[in-house]
Order: structure tokens, then sequence, then C-alpha cells
């Protein structure tokens, strides 16, 4: 079948579902709708006649177009006409969530598969109305039960209306929490502008100060000068200090008096009478 003639079923199947179309349950629909065929349809064949429809209804001059999502393709309206189409269906969109079962949700998009008792746990109260709630929306699903855990309790997911609704195809697609906080950072507001330089200016003083390894001390002219802590000498050059001093305070030692020693020698040798 001709690219040309493959582009119209797709679109024909695309509109007519109830539900997102998978490129591979398009590729089994077209084959079982033309089985007289000796070349069957491929997979390859109907991913670039699916292209060709995305790029047919990018057009301005179509208010929809084809987009995945919830897991498969469908058509849906551009995002410029979400006022009018909500005039037409006003009630349908104004139905809300309660809080408890938007939180409820939120655990169980981002700890799926999750079980009841778990999700009690991280909200701290009972959430039987709440997933129920979900259950009969179609935004959770039971998955299963966990065979691990005492009881053998059942699983929730979300579902493939809870990944539709929120326009992606998978949990991954889900923001990150990281990023979600990031946006909540409120920034605070500086009442008085001068105030805070002042206090700015302050500590970057208070800082320079703890850093200075110097003493101020006033030389004989009058100046003040930085005098160098130990802190700040090398050890060689303390080193050489000491040596100049040792040496100088041995030449400092008082010399024998000449006059005293010839006194002690003339008492000394006193001629014997």
């Amino acid at each position: 079948m001709e690219i040309s003639d493959l582009i119209p079923n797709i679109e024909a199947l695309i509109f007519a579902s109830e539900k997102p179309l998978t490129s591979m349950e398009i590729t089994e629909l077209i084959n079982n709708a033309f089985g007289f065929m000796e070349d069957k349809i491929t997979l390859d064949q109907v991913e670039s006649g699916v292209e060709g429809v995305i790029e047919k209804y990018k057009s301005e001059f179509y208010p929809f177009e084809v987009r995945e999502s919830g897991g498969g393709w469908q058509f849906l309206t551009k995002r410029d006409y979400h006022k009018t189409i909500a005039q037409l269906n006003g009630d349908k969109f104004l139905k809300r969530l309660s809080g408890a079962a938007l939180e409820t949700l939120a655990i169980i998009a981002y700890k799926q598969p999750i079980t009841k008792s778990e999700i009690e746990a991280i909200r701290g109260v009972s959430s039987d109305y709440s997933i129920q709630k979900l259950l009969e929306k179609d935004l959770v699903i039971i998955s299963g039960r966990n065979e691990l855990m005492p009881g053998k309790p059942l699983v929730y997911n979300t579902s493939k209306s809870f990944m539709d609704y929120f326009g992606i195809n998978s949990a991954d697609e889900l923001p990150k929490i990281r990023e979600v906080l990031a946006d909540q950072i409120v920034e605070p507001t500086i009442v008085n502008p001068e105030l805070q330089a002042a206090e700015e200016v302050v500590e970057v003083l208070e800082y320079e100060d703890e850093e200075v390894n110097a003493i101020l001390v006033v030389s004989e002219n009058g100046e003040l000068i930085e005098e160098a802590t130990e802190d700040d000498v090398p050890e060689e050059e303390i080193a050489e200090t000491e040596e100049i001093k040792e040496e100088s305070a041995e030449g400092d030692e008082p010399e024998p008096d000449s006059n005293t020693e010839e006194e002690d020698g003339s008492e000394e040798e006193k001629p014997e009478e």
C-alpha cells in the first residue's frame, strides 16, 4: 500500500477510536482490514504515515492536531481554543478533585506501585475515601497485590486516563519534585535597601578584621605601621633572629676589670715578713 493511501486510513482510525491508539495497534488494525493483501503493512510504514498526519494538521487552518497523549495517538483541539471548548463543556471543566484526593493522587503518581497502608503512612490519615473517589474517576487502578507484605495488600497505580488527562505518556514525564519546589521558593523582600547595604558593608569589614594577622604599632616617627606576628614570619627567619640575639647577648657580657685583677694579685703576693 502506498503511503498516500495509508495516511487516510490512519486518520480514520485515530479519529474514530475512543481511546488513544499506539502505532502497533494501528498496524494490526490496518492489516486486519486488508487481510487479502499479500504484503502486510509494517510498523515503519505506519510511523511514517503518522508523521505525515502530524505535519498535515500542524497548519493554522486546523483547530485540532494529532498528538501522542495517554500512551497513544489521538485528535486533540489546540490550546488556543481552550476557552471556546470550555463554554461547551463548562460543567465538566469545573469538576475538581478535593485537596485530600489530589494529595493521594500525587503520592500514588510519584510512589507507584504503592499500597494503601503506605499511602496512609505518608499522609498520616485514613485514605479510604480518597482512593475510592480516584478509582471511580478512573484516575488510578488496582494493578495487583504485594506478595511480600503481610496479608498481600492491593497495589495502586495511575491509569491511562490519568496520563491522558495530564497530557503525558508515562510517569517518567511527570515534573520532578525538585523542579516544583524550586518554583515555590520566595525571595525575601528588602524593606530598606540602604540599611541592607550598610549591614553588608559591616559584615565584610568584620570578616576582613578576622583575616588580618598583623598588629598596628606606632613607629619612632609617630606613624602607624603593621608589625607582623609570629604567624606571618617564616620559621627560618625566626631561627636566624634567635641566633643573632644569642650572639649579641654573648658580646654584651662585661669584661673583667684589669685593675681589679691586679689588686687581687697584689693582695695574694704580699711579701713575707
